[in-house]
């Protein structure tokens, strides 16, 4: 059964970093999965689980920023076993390409972290006519999640990052890629984000029998690659930073962004299940569909029907059927 959505005893809160987490940890012998690990949040989430001797692949979309980053991190964990791989979620040739290769590989793979997106993006289309975010950051990760469930060991945990804008959007079931209705970056944004969440709950369903748990995660607000198509204005406009350019108190650094996904991939609190929204390093609280606060999860991002739902959905979209 899933977990409920209610907070456990964690040690951890908002301002833990990624290192903290992992202390006492041991992943020698564990197979890791990063995506977006070139810069950010990626990184830090390598760096700690390469800190506790997890063997770490990380495929990215620029090859350059990706091995100067491998080099780093191998340098700072020393740790030999971080290995960088090409990926772009945007192309499905290149998803699907990845993913049998590492099957074909033969190893277990114990962690799949899906960290890497893009945010708040011009009305771009990719794989003929999917709108981008929504293509990127959801349908690009489920087809690599399930192109890699053969791989995935017993004892596996998947964490699909998602985010606070969430709130922003449900499914759009009979518009998903804004097709009729105007494009709205911020709606698409929080639309993808809903996604990542269901497909998390919808995963857990259906490989917890298999002994592997998935989690979604919001990281919390951290200043990253994340918000390049961004200006300074919106910036302001949303209290990100004030007039002289001071970061809200509220946001974290990289290594804390990154501490949430650490703490669903090895936390021993969450061995009894999955399925769940998770932020500063415990279970959200559920949260009605009007809150407007800056903490919980909306309905409509756990709701196991709309899960079911999207799955279905998504499959048509990518034109692929997943027998897990």
């Amino acid at each position: 059964m899933p977990l409920p959505q209610k907070p456990v005893a964690s040690p951890f809160d908002a301002r833990t970093q990624a290192l903290e987490v992992v202390r006492g940890i041991d992943l020698k012998g564990k197979t890791a999965i990063v995506t977006g690990a070139s810069s950010g949040l990626g990184v830090e989430t390598v760096r700690a689980l390469a800190s506790a001797g997890a063997r770490v692949i990380m495929p990215v979309r620029s090859h350059g920023a990706g091995e100067s980053a491998a080099a780093e991190l191998r340098a700072s964990t020393k740790n030999n076993v971080i290995e960088m791989a090409d990926l772009d979620l945007g192309n499905y040739r290149s998803v699907r390409a990845f993913a049998d290769a590492f099957v074909k590989r033969g190893l277990p793979l114990d962690l799949l972290i899906n960290n890497a997106g893009i945010m708040a993006t011009p009305e771009r289309r990719i794989m003929g006519n999917i709108e981008s975010q929504f293509g990127t950051n959801h349908l690009g990760h489920m087809l690599l999640a399930c192109r890699l469930a053969p791989a995935l060991a017993k004892g596996a945990r998947v964490v699909a990052l998602s985010s606070i804008g969430h709130r922003r959007s449900p499914i759009k079931f009979d518009d998903p890629n804004f097709e009729t209705t105007p494009y709205d970056k911020w709606e698409a944004y929080g639309q993808s984000k809903t996604a990542n969440s269901l497909f998390a709950v919808e995963l857990n369903r259906r490989l917890e029998p298999k002994g592997v748990n998935a989690y979604a995660v919001h990281p919390g607000g951290i200043m990253t690659n994340l918000q390049r198509e961004m200006s300074k204005e919106e910036f302001k406009a949303f209290g990100w930073v004030d007039d002289e350019g001071k970061l809200n108190e509220r946001f974290k650094t990289a290594a804390g962004g990154a501490s949430t996904a650490v703490w669903c991939a090895t936390s021993p609190l969450l061995a009894a299940g999955g399925g769940v929204y998770c932020e500063d390093c415990n279970i959200a609280v559920a949260v009605p569909a009007d809150d407007k606060g800056f903490t919980g999860v909306r309905p409509w991002a756990i709701d196991p029907e709309a899960a079911k739902r999207l799955w279905s959905l998504s499959e048509k979209l990518l034109g692929e059927t997943f027998a897990i």
